[in-house]
């Protein structure tokens, strides 16, 4: 699932496909909560009344939707495991709404399927859009691409949340899921006082070994449990989510604690046993490494990182990492 997001960040192309019609769900009624105006990397979009078919381009927008309660007409498929793109820890908040429609973005945007499900807005905030793609997403629906503030798919979820709270006029009830999850992560961060300073990296099998920024939400999520980023990979990274580094650069992984998300964990603790320059690294020797399967709800949830990933995330990432720091 990582590896889709690395490729769709490194080429973006376009592409259309077929048709489906789905129903309406609409969200709640909002009052006085338009219009609204949501900034974004390719300027401004303004949302003149209450969105009622909402298609998804982004990869995790479908999480702050539903715990606002508003289902998606169409979602885009990430993780390649769930139905409709709707994930385990999410499933219950869709009820009795119908299905959303499930786009792949293999090729871009499905431009002519998304303009047959006659959406009122198009939401790409976790996304990586370029100009060209927004311009032709805009001509079908107002669209709402990433924020320019962040690299590509590196909105923190707090901010994505929040926006969509906005976008949806449920701004109050947005506040209130990001306020009640940072406290979850507050009591994580209070019980295990070792994580409080320890330096930490996030990394993936890609071209390599492919380590993640302070841009990236992974890497901000193991800061809010009080691990630290090295700053040394300030300077390979730069403004990007992350990057693959050389083998000269391998001791980049030489933290207190190194956290791969990977297709295969058997497979590449195999590969990383094998590799000489790796085991000489104290991370490996103090057996400070936890490999997490993305093909699992729990290395999904790791990718994901969203406002309802997080609570299921903290019940399996915080032992593992309590126990690689006591190894």
């Amino acid at each position: 699932m990582i590896r889709r997001v690395l490729a769709v960040a490194s080429v973006l192309v376009l592409a259309a496909c077929g048709t489906k019609a789905v129903k309406d769900t609409p969200a709640a009624s909002t009052g006085g909560a338009f219009p609204v105006t949501i900034e974004h990397k390719f300027g401004s979009t303004t949302i003149k009344s209450e969105p009622k078919r909402i298609v998804l381009v982004g990869f995790t927008e479908q999480d702050s939707l539903l715990a606002l309660g508003v289902v998606p007409v169409a979602t885009t498929d990430w993780l390649g495991r769930y139905e409709s793109a709707i994930n385990p820890w999410s499933l219950d908040k869709l009820g009795n709404s119908p299905k959303p429609v499930m786009l792949t973005d293999k090729d871009g945007p499905q431009y002519e399927k998304i303009a047959s499900l006659r959406p009122d807005l198009i939401l790409g905030i976790y996304a990586g859009l370029n100009q060209e793609q927004y311009t032709k997403l805009s001509q079908i629906a107002p669209t709402v691409a990433q924020p320019s503030a962040y690299a590509d798919y590196g909105v923190p979820w707090q901010e994505a949340t929040e926006t969509i709270g906005k976008i949806v006029g449920k701004s109050a009830e947005a506040d209130k899921l990001v306020a009640d999850t940072e406290a979850r992560i507050a009591k994580a961060r209070q019980d295990n006082p070792k994580f409080n300073g320890a330096s930490a990296v996030m990394a993936t099998m890609w071209e390599g070994y492919f380590v993640y920024g302070r841009q990236d939400p992974r890497s901000r999520f193991l800061s809010s449990l009080g691990f630290t980023l090295p700053t040394n990979l300030d300077k390979v990274i730069g403004d990007k989510f992350g990057v693959s580094i050389s083998k000269e650069q391998v001791d980049l992984l030489d933290q207190r604690v190194a956290i791969w998300v990977v297709t295969d964990a058997e497979q590449t603790r195999r590969q990383l046993d094998a590799d000489p320059l790796y085991t000489s690294l104290n991370v490996a020797k103090q057996k400070h490494d936890v490999l997490i399967d993305d093909k699992t709800d729990y290395g999904s949830a790791m990718s994901f990182i969203s406002v309802l990933s997080i609570p299921y995330l903290l019940d399996h990432l915080v032992p593992d990492l309590s126990k690689a720091l006591a190894s």
